[in-house]
Parts: structure tokens; C-alpha cells; sequence
């Protein structure tokens, strides 16, 4: 007779389902993998960078054939909008302007498309990800991807070249306050590499992350009978709470525990906890 180890059993399936909520959330179920941005900082020289302005989107990487969120889940678009696609990959943006966020967002997370809706909606290319040369070289040849397809929804972002430090600035200073929300940096002689990478660098006002909200706690006072804070946890396990940041009704219909959100703040403490944490948006991928 065999004798069964409960214990063990137990032990090896908390072990397995550990080892499946540390996934990275940056690699898709199928398609492309997208490459990530590091900070810039002040010691690097933009002279050896591509730069645009970092747009207030939705990432989307297209495989030739389906479109696909970040995390892998399909982007219900219409079948007009997907039909003229290239059929190699694309890595870019739904765009549909500065400080449309929002907007943006309640057109593609329909599961039923909204025409309408997605008549305003631009796919904004930033990268092409089978494409094995540098980022010089996949810029002119996105151009004549974009070119060939001939839609008006399909458009390159725009890249451009500075001189130095202070042309950065002056560039960063313009879009900012022009309502953008930072810039990009690609390094001109960069492969492509799926994941975190110094070949890409954003430039934004503030720092910013994502966290998994663990709890709501009440709020108290003019906020009684709300939320208060979030209390979320960072992918390294770090727990903190957020509590500015939310208009009156995310405060009475807070993002659900469970939910990534992204928040923004001015830099991390000697104990690596961010300082003025504010809640920025719920994430929109699943």
C-alpha cells in the first residue's frame, strides 16, 4: 500500500501556485514580449538616443494576426481596424491623445467593440519586435511597414535626435507642459531585448510603479463610508498604503483587491518605501 504524504503534497502546490503569482507580467501568454523602460538619469548622454514623447496609452503588441494587451489577453477590436495590419509584429500604443486617458480606456476595454469609439483610436509605433537590427534600423524600416499599410489609424511615433543634456531638458520642459507626460529614450544601436532594459529609458516628472492592492481601508471624517487608502503590495512584497490621488467616486467605487494600479511618487526611502505615494490609475490590463 502507498503511503500518501499529505504534507508534502500540500507544500508542493502552495510552492507551484507561488511560483505562478511571481510570473513577470511582461510576458504574453503568446506574441511578442515587451521590452521595458529604466529611468533616465542625469549621468546619460541623450546624444546617443532616439527620442519621443512617452504617450498616455495603452500597450499593445500585435503578433501578425491578433492583438494582444500586455499581459497576453486580446484587444477586442474591430475587424476594420485589425484587417490592413502588417503581418509581422508591431509593438506601440492606442492612443487618442494627451490627457485622454480615460477616454481611451473605455473604448478598448470594451469586449464588444464600439465603433465609434474606435474611429478615434490611433495604434502608435514604437518598435518592431522580430526585427534584428538596431533601433536606427528598425526605426526606417517601421516607417516603411507603416508606409506600405496606408491607414490613417496606423502612425509612427515620432522620433527625434538632441545634441545634449540641455536640449533634453528643453524637449522634456515643452511636452510636459504642453499636457505629455514625459519622454522616451531608444538607443540608437540597441537590439531588441524582451524585459527591463537601459536600451530604453523614460524621462517623466515624477517616478512611477505598479503595486497589487491587498485591502481598503475606511476612510474617516469628510471621507466616511469611502475608501481612505489602499493598502497594495509591490511584486517584491513591499506593503505601503495610498491615500491621495482618487476623485470622490474612485473613493466610493475603489479598484477591487486583487487589481494592479499604477502610482506615482518623488523617490524611495532609505527603507525602499516610496515617499508621497499618489494613485495614478487602475492598470488596464487583466
Amino acid at each position: 500500500m502507498v503511503k500518501i504524504d499529505l504534507r508534502r503534497i500540500c507544500l508542493m502546490i502552495c510552492f507551484a501556485a507561488m511560483m505562478l503569482a511571481a510570473w513577470p507580467s511582461n510576458v504574453c501568454s503568446t506574441g511578442p514580449s515587451a521590452m521595458l523602460a529604466e529611468r533616465f538619469h542625469e549621468g546619460i548622454d541623450p546624444g546617443a538616443y532616439w527620442v519621443s514623447e512617452k504617450l498616455d496609452g495603452v500597450r499593445a503588441l500585435w503578433d501578425g494576426k491578433q492583438l494582444r494587451f500586455r499581459s497576453g489577453q486580446a484587444v477586442a477590436a474591430p475587424d476594420w481596424f485589425l484587417a490592413g495590419l502588417p503581418q509581422q509584429a508591431l509593438d506601440g500604443e492606442l492612443w487618442i491623445g494627451r490627457r485622454r486617458f480615460e477616454e481611451l480606456v473605455g473604448v478598448v476595454r470594451r469586449q464588444v467593440p464600439d465603433d465609434t469609439g474606435w474611429r478615434r483610436v490611433s495604434y502608435m509605433i514604437f518598435d518592431l519586435p522580430d526585427h534584428p537590427g538596431s533601433f536606427t534600423d528598425r526605426l526606417a524600416a517601421m516607417e516603411g511597414v507603416v508606409g506600405d499599410a496606408d491607414l490613417p489609424w496606423l502612425q509612427v511615433v515620432r522620433q527625434q535626435r538632441v545634441l545634449d543634456r540641455k536640449a533634453l531638458r528643453d524637449l522634456f520642459d515643452h511636452v510636459v507642459a504642453g499636457g505629455g507626460e514625459g519622454l522616451m529614450l531608444h538607443r540608437a544601436d540597441a537590439q531588441r531585448t524582451a524585459g527591463r532594459s537601459d536600451a530604453l529609458l523614460k524621462y517623466v516628472p515624477w517616478l512611477d510603479d505598479e503595486a497589487r492592492v491587498v485591502a481598503h481601508v475606511p476612510g474617516k471624517g469628510k471621507y466616511l463610508g469611502m475608501l481612505g487608502a489602499l493598502e497594495v503590495e509591490a511584486p517584491d512584497g513591499r506593503r505601503f498604503r495610498i491615500g491621495t490621488g482618487f476623485s470622490d467616486l474612485q473613493r466610493r467605487q475603489p479598484p477591487a483587491i486583487g487589481t494592479t494600479i499604477t502610482y506615482r511618487y518623488r523617490e524611495l526611502t532609505r527603507k525602499g518605501q516610496p515617499r508621497f505615494p499618489s494613485f495614478l490609475r487602475e492598470r488596464v490590463l487583466p
